[in-house]
């Protein structure tokens, strides 16, 4: 039995985004991301259904081993590289390429012996301000890097954008004349654009791309959303109604009484809540689809249940099924209720959420084995 809150996957729509990214960057290389248990979606679940791509990206060293362990031969970056030996180790073990973005790092791997052992990016810091070196420590930091016995040769070269899901704000377009200004004459290989490069700033596509939330379906822009850009959504987010109740007008509704009924209605909860990683912060009124029609959220979200009003559905009854984002309700749409992103969202789900697969051509899902 499938529980009342769980999450379907449509693993045909990766594909279709993959193909999406291929004809915006179509003489790049796909360094397909999918950090943080792919964005929600399940890290080994989504490398599986992105075996063609050219290479991966994840944040941590364990994600990267994670991947080499179920069988993944391709390119993988660790984006936050390294902290100590013993990761620089592990990063050697399984063949995982570092992202050097610290003077620190250049000291550990100037330590080592090996030769010709691990693949480099070099990440320089075009005004994200966060990861990498300055501009202008990059020529004396290229220089050491190509002393260093265990990089193999040559050195590759990225960054990373501040503000390119905004297409009218000009600090991209500077952060890409910074970057070739600064890697002018360096040999190895480009990377530049996310998923809103990719799609904004055709500038940005160089030897490879890198696309992270278009790939599950979601807009990198805040003005639009995956289906409206030509993409197709991985997951829906789904529960049930377990009661239906009367309310009265001057009743109030959840924690704090901060819903008021002005008019006697019909109360319907729905088995989900922030323990599930439904938005807590979703505000009155955010649409919920119960039997795939809209009604408003009512009442602060709890840990379990939410409360929706069911004054447009009087027939609605315990069992009848809720989709909280999917079909007909974009998570882009919830994310601006509860003043979020939609990355949030779909990143959050909790353990207790089953996730299954849709099944191709079928309306049903069959429950997933655990791999995640």
């Amino acid at each position: 039995m499938i529980p009342a809150a769980h999450a379907v996957l449509n693993l045909d729509a990766v594909q279709h985004n993959l193909a999406a990214v291929r004809r915006s960057a179509p003489d790049a290389k796909v360094m397909a991301v999918i950090k943080a248990n792919g964005y929600g979606h399940g890290l080994q679940r989504i490398a599986e259904a992105l075996r063609d791509v050219d290479g991966f990206a994840v944040a941590r060293v364990d994600e990267g081993i994670r991947l080499r362990k179920a069988g993944l031969k391709q390119r993988i970056a660790v984006l936050e590289g390294f902290t100590c030996g013993e990761e620089l180790d592990a990063l050697l073990q399984h063949e995982l390429d570092a992202v050097v973005h610290s003077f620190a790092q250049l000291e550990i791997l100037a330590a080592r012996p090996e030769r010709n052992a691990i693949s480099a990016w070099l990440k320089i810091d075009t005004g994200m301000n966060r990861l990498g070196f300055k501009a202008r420590d990059v020529s004396a930091v290229h220089q050491r890097l190509n002393l260093c016995a265990v990089i193999k040769q040559p050195v590759n070269l990225m960054t990373h954008f501040a503000n390119a899901d905004n297409k009218n704000d000009d600090k991209t377009l500077k952060q890409i004349q910074l970057f070739n200004n600064t890697v002018a004459g360096l040999p190895g290989q480009r990377s530049m654009a996310n998923s809103a490069g990719i799609l904004g700033w055709k500038q940005s596509l160089t030897d490879w791309v890198r696309p992270g939330v278009m790939l599950y379906g979601i807009s990198p822009f805040p003005d639009s959303t995956g289906e409206q850009i030509g993409l197709k959504p991985l997951m829906s987010l789904h529960s049930r109604l377990i009661a239906v109740k009367s309310i009265d007008a001057g009743d109030t509704v959840g924690y704090a009484g901060s819903w008021l009924c002005e008019k006697s209605t019909t109360l319907g909860v729905v088995a989900i809540g922030y323990g599930d990683g439904y938005p807590r912060h979703a505000k009155a009124g955010t649409p919920v689809l119960v039997n795939g029609l809209r009604v408003p959220l009512i009442g602060r979200v709890s840990m379990d249940m939410i409360t929706v009003d069911l004054a447009t559905q009087p027939e609605a009854r315990p069992g009848d099924p809720v989709t909280l984002w999917g079909d007909g309700l974009a998570v882009e749409e919830i994310a601006r209720y509860a003043d979020t992103i939609p990355y949030t969202l779909v990143c959050g789900i909790t353990q207790r959420v089953q996730i299954v697969e849709a099944i191709p051509g079928k309306n049903s899902a069959s429950a997933f084995d655990s791999k995640v």
